[in-house]
C-alpha cells in the first residue's frame, strides 16, 4: 500500500464542503485513495473521512496545516489528520481471561493492526508467558480496594513512559476511574460481554440466561466516567436457545468478544472512527 494520509472532519452541514475539500486537495497534488460521508440530518452536521496518497503531494504536516486552517475555519470544522508511516503505541490490558489478548496479539503480529505494543499491562500473572511468547514487556501491576489510586498512578506512568497513544482493555475486569479515563478521552476501547445498553456490568451472561435471551451479544465502546455508556463501536450477536446454559454461553460469547474488540482496535488504527454526541460515525 502506498504511504497515505487521511483527514477526519466534522462540522456544520452546508453546501460546497466535498466540493472545496477536493479542490484544496487537488491543487496540491494528492491523488484520492478513497472518500467517504455521511450527514446528521437531524444535528446538521456533516462527516468526512479522505485518504490520500502522499507520492506527488506537494505539502508536509506542518505546511498542510498552516494551509488548511484558513479553510477549517470558514466552515467551523473539527478535523484530525493522521499519516500510515506512524505507527501508534497501544497499551493492552488484560486480567485473567486471555483470549481477546491472544487474538490481539496475533493479528498484530501478522500485520493486520498498524500500531506497536510496547507493553501488556495486568493485574494478575496469568498471562506473562503469553506476552513472553510474543516478545513483549510484561508488567504486573497488583490492585484492590485499598490500592486503587496508587496502582492506576503507576499505570499512567507506564503509559507515559512508552508514549501510549491508545489503551486497549481486552477483559480487563478492573473499573478505571473517571481520573483515569480522563486521561485517554476517545482513546480507551473495552470490550463488554453483553450487547450493551443490556446487562451491563460485571456478570452479564448469568443475567441473560436468567433472562433467557436468545441472542447473546459482545460490545466494543469508548470508556468513559460512566460504566458502560461510551460511545458504542462496534456490536455483534449469536442465537442461543434454552438448552444453552452459563457456561455455554460463556463459550459462545468468547468468540464474539475476539471480533468485536480487534474489529474497534482495527478501525481506530485505521482512523475510521468520529464520535460525536455520545455515538460515533464508522466510515468503510
Amino acid at each position: 500500500m502506498p504511504d497515505s494520509a487521511t483527514l477526519l472532519i466534522h462540522c456544520p452541514d452546508r453546501k460546497g464542503i466535498v466540493a472545496t475539500i477536493s479542490s484544496f486537495l487537488y491543487s496540491l497534488g494528492a491523488n484520492i485513495l478513497h472518500a467517504d460521508q455521511h450527514q446528521d440530518r437531524d444535528m446538521r452536521l456533516f462527516f468526512t473521512r479522505i485518504e490520500w496518497d502522499l507520492a506527488d503531494f506537494a505539502l508536509d504536516d506542518t505546511g498542510f496545516r498552516t494551509a488548511f486552517d484558513p479553510l477549517a475555519a470558514e466552515f467551523g470544522m473539527r478535523w484530525e489528520l493522521a499519516y500510515s508511516t506512524v505507527r501508534p503505541a497501544v497499551a493492552i490490558f488484560v486480567s485473567r481471561y486471555q483470549h481477546c489478548l491472544l487474538d490481539l496479539l496475533y493479528r498484530h503480529q501478522i500485520g493486520e493492526l498498524r500500531c506497536r505494543i510496547p507493553l501488556i499491562v495486568s493485574n494478575h500473572g496469568d498471562a506473562r508467558d503469553l506476552a513472553a511468547f510474543y516478545g513483549i514487556p510484561f508488567h504486573q501491576v497488583s490492585m484492590n480496594s485499598g490500592n486503587k489510586a496508587e496502582a492506576e498512578q503507576a499505570q499512567l506512568a507506564l503509559l507515559d513512559e512508552h508514549g501510549v497513544s491508545l489503551v486497549v482493555l481486552a477483559r480487563y475486569m478492573q473499573v478505571l476511574s473517571p481520573e483515569f479515563a480522563g486521561h485517554y478521552p476517545q482513546r480507551i476501547i473495552n470490550v463488554h460481554h453483553s450487547f450493551l445498553p443490556a446487562f451491563s456490568g460485571a456478570r452479564p451472561y448469568h443475567a441473560a440466561y436468567q433472562r433467557g435471551v436468545k441472542v447473546i451479544g459482545a460490545t466494543s465502546h469508548y470508556v468513559t466516567a460512566e460504566l458502560d455508556e461510551g460511545p458504542i463501536i462496534e456490536q455483534d450477536v449469536l442465537r442461543v436457545s434454552h438448552r444453552d446454559q452459563v457456561d455455554d454461553l460463556v463459550e459462545k460469547g468468547r468468540d464474539l468478544e475476539r471480533v468485536v474488540l480487534s474489529r474497534a482496535v482495527r478501525w481506530h488504527l485505521d482512523h475510521r472512527i468520529l464520535h460525536y454526541s455520545g455515538k460515533t460515525v464508522i466510515f468503510d
